[in-house]
């Protein structure tokens, strides 16, 4: 059985790394950026509010936007993919997770080791200077409704605070993408986990994994584009799916 085969790699390797996109937190009640807007953000693209552009034109209107999907994080709780990848890491530490996804849910379910390729939804910096910032509260589900809302001022030069996320027409975090392709090059078994592999760069590092000689096995309910350089294929839910994988190779 495929699963079978999927937990001997598991059990087997020394050295793993785990790349999830939005279905992983698709399952945990998040929507995926392809995802259509709902309530009073329905009139807006989510497309047209992750640019550098629109937060200069609006910035009120784009940090709203971005507290209100805080918001919704900050309610949503860790799935069993979350839960299960955090357990793989306790057992074996050297285990990364190189995430897609700018929630904060596998730090949540325990996961230490983790790149955010596209940033964080709890990492503001300053649009002006670049120093980071910290939110003093968590926000509430009251932010919906398309509510426009000025962003904080940096402390150090007074330039608004910008979401810490990475935008349309933006490169990737260099510290972190640097991590995630030596982790790709070293690891010997990447799991591809709810993520369609269209998005580059980080669709590459299944191929950069591959090259080097380690094992490719996605999971997802649906045919994505890793699958044809994949060594295994499980279709199926990864909150459902991971646990009962990653149980059987460390058992």
């Amino acid at each position: 059985m495929v699963a079978n085969d999927i937990s001997d790699l598991i059990h087997r390797s020394e050295q793993t790394m785990a790349l999830t996109g939005a279905g992983v937190s698709a399952e945990s009640g998040l929507a995926t950026f392809r995802d259509t807007l709902t309530g009073l953000w329905e009139r807006f693209d989510a497309a047209q509010l992750a640019t550098p552009e629109a937060f200069e034109r609006d910035p009120a209107l784009v940090w709203g936007w971005y507290e209100w999907r805080r918001a919704k994080v900050a309610t949503a709780k860790p799935n069993g993919a979350h839960f299960a990848l955090a357990q793989l890491e306790a057992a074996r530490p050297q285990t990364v997770v190189v995430t897609q996804n700018v929630d904060d849910l596998h730090e949540r379910a325990g996961s230490r080791n983790v790149l955010h390729l596209h940033g964080s939804l709890f990492t503001p910096r300053c649009a002006r200077c670049g120093r980071p910032h910290r939110f003093d509260a968590t926000p509430t589900v009251e932010t919906e409704g398309g509510r426009r809302i000025e962003p904080p001022r940096c402390s150090a030069c007074g330039g608004q605070l910008r979401p810490g996320v990475v935008w349309f027409g933006e490169p990737l975090p260099s510290a972190a993408w640097q991590k995630a392709e030596a982790a790709a090059t070293t690891s010997d078994l990447l799991l591809v986990v709810g993520t369609s592999g269209l998005v580059q760069p980080a669709a590459s590092l299944p191929l950069i994994a591959r090259r080097a000689g380690a094992s490719v096995v996605v999971i997802d309910p649906h045919p994505t584009a890793i699958d044809e350089i994949s060594t295994r294929c499980l279709r199926g839910k990864a909150g459902e799916v991971l646990p009962h994988l990653i149980s059987a190779a460390l058992s």
